[in-house]
Formats: structure tokens, C-alpha cells, sequence
């Protein structure tokens, strides 16, 4: 079987597991970038391209992901390929992730404060009252931004969103002042029932779109564009949420997250109070 039929079948198969469209668009990506950086052209298209396959080959291509990723990215482009090459008869060949010592502190250059977030808000509030609802929407309940069609008319209701992703199924409470919030918005806009943030087309708004626009908040809001992106609001809540609280457990069920390893991302200090730490310490005489 010729390399491209292997990647179709193997793409069907995620397709029957019920993969999400993004994992299968990622999947794709990852064996595409193997196969043409990976591979010769004359092996893709032998009938025998798995017999074809080596181990050389797979830690050359190791390798070049190493050179030209970021440890995190590479890691995750090998997992593809370990299930693509166990998937087509060739478990002999995956290879071990790259190891990397656990981060220790969050970066404060990338991380939005409080302060900021509520910079944003502010000028959302005259710009794009949509996309001001939607943030607060976003960060009072930590929900991913793929996951922002869950909050629907129906959901206002209840006064909770049951959220539908990845395979699992989790409840969210919506505060009741959003819910109120959201009500009156939806009255004015016409929408009585389905998803709140909505196209004119009826049709939930695409990350790219919400993306975009809290860009274009960042030169007004006097906040850094590198900390400007949705998931920074998912951040903001996990982070708050695990001040206030100290209860991982419950951040992990709030979040989604099927491991607390994954959690404990949001939970370490960030560089400047480790700073306040280190100088309260007093260990330097300097000078």
C-alpha cells in the first residue's frame, strides 16, 4: 500500500473513533509533514512503502522535528506518528519522546493579570459589545474557546452549560448576573434559542474570528498583544480559581482535564512572586 493510502485509512479510522475535526486536521498535518520530510519520494510511492520504512529513517526524522520545534511541539508531532506507524504494522519503529523538566514557573511576558483583562473588557465594552460578553463568558467559566457554542439560550435558563468535547461530557455554572446579562442580550439580538455568540448567519463564531478581534483590542487596551489570545482567559480563570480555592481536584472537573499533571500548569507561581519569595528569603549580602 502506497504512503498516501496508508494516511487515508489511517484517518478513517480516527474518523470511526469519532475524533473531533480538529484532531483529525492534526493528524493529517503531522503524518503529511512525516511523509514528505520523513521519507524519500520513490518509497512513498512503492505498494511496499511499509515494508520500505526503517528505524534510521524515523530518528533522522526525529531528529530534524528536534531542530525545528519547540520540545512540546515535537513531542506531540511524534505521538502521531507512533500511532500512525502502529496503525499501518510498524510499532517496531516509534521512537521515545524527547523528556523535558517540568516548568516550574509561569512567564509573566505572556501571562494576563487581572488588571489587564479588565483593560480589554473596558474597551470591548465600546467597540464590540459581542466580543465583551464573550470574554467575560470565556474567563468566568474557563472554557475553551471551541467550547464557547455550549453556552446556549437554553443554558441561560438552567443557569448551567453542559459541555460536550473531546469525548466528555461536563457541567458548568454560568454566574447569574452573566446569565442575566446574556438574556437581555439575546432579546435585542433576536437569537430565542441555540448558541448565544452567533454570525448574522446564525452560525457559532470560529477562533480564528474571536482571535482576531481581541488583537485588535490589545494597541487601545495598552496590553501586550502576545498576552492578548482566548486561552489566556481559560488561563485567567484556572489561575483565580486555584487562589481563591487551593482545590486542584475541582479545577481539573472544571477545566476538562482528564490528568491533574495537566492542571498543575495553572497552579505554580508565576517568575515575579517567586522573585518576591527570593527576596523575602534574604540570602544575599550584595555590594
Amino acid at each position: 500500500m502506497k504512503a498516501i493510502a496508508c494516511k487515508q485509512a489511517f484517518l478513517l479510522r480516527l474518523r470511526e473513533e469519532e475524533r473531533s475535526r480538529a484532531t483529525l486536521r492534526k493528524y493529517d498535518h503531522d503524518i503529511e509533514v512525516f511523509l514528505q520530510e520523513g521519507t524519500d519520494a520513490d518509497i512513498r510511492e512503492r505498494e511496499d512503502f511499509t515494508e520500505r520504512l526503517n528505524k534510521e529513517q524515523v530518528l533522522d526524522y526525529k531528529d530534524l522535528l528536534h531542530q525545528k520545534y519547540a520540545v512540546s511541539s515535537a513531542n506531540s508531532m511524534l505521538v502521531a506518528l507512533n500511532r500512525f506507524l502502529t496503525f499501518i504494522g510498524r510499532g517496531d519503529l516509534c521512537v521515545r519522546l524527547y523528556r523535558r523538566q517540568r516548568r516550574t514557573f509561569r512567564y509573566d511576558d505572556k501571562e494576563l493579570s487581572h488588571e489587564e483583562y479588565m483593560r480589554l473588557l473596558k474597551t470591548a465594552r465600546h467597540r464590540n459589545k459581542r466580543l465583551f460578553l464573550l470574554m467575560q463568558a470565556i474567563c468566568s467559566t474557563g472554557i475553551r474557546v471551541s467550547e464557547h457554542k455550549f453556552i446556549t439560550v437554553e443554558s441561560l435558563k438552567r443557569g448551567s452549560a453542559e459541555i460536550d468535547n473531546k469525548g466528555k461530557c461536563r457541567m458548568v455554572l454560568l454566574d447569574r448576573k452573566l446569565c442575566r446579562v446574556l438574556k437581555k442580550y439575546c432579546s435585542r439580538r433576536g437569537i430565542k434559542r441555540g448558541p448565544v455568540f452567533v454570525t448574522s448567519r446564525g452560525k457559532p463564531l470560529d477562533r480564528s474570528y474571536i482571535w482576531k478581534k481581541m488583537k485588535e483590542l490589545s494597541e487601545e487596551a495598552h496590553v501586550s498583544p502576545k498576552k492578548v489570545f482566548p486561552h489566556n482567559l481559560r488561563h485567567l480563570f484556572a489561575v483565580t480559581f486555584y487562589r481563591e480555592t487551593g482545590d486542584i481536584v475541582h479545577l481539573a472537573d472544571l477545566l476538562g482535564h482528564a490528568c491533574i499533571d495537566t492542571t498543575r500548569i495553572y497552579t505554580t507561581l508565576s517568575a515575579g512572586e517567586y522573585k518576591n519569595h527570593f527576596s523575602k528569603m534574604k540570602l544575599l549580602l550584595c555590594g
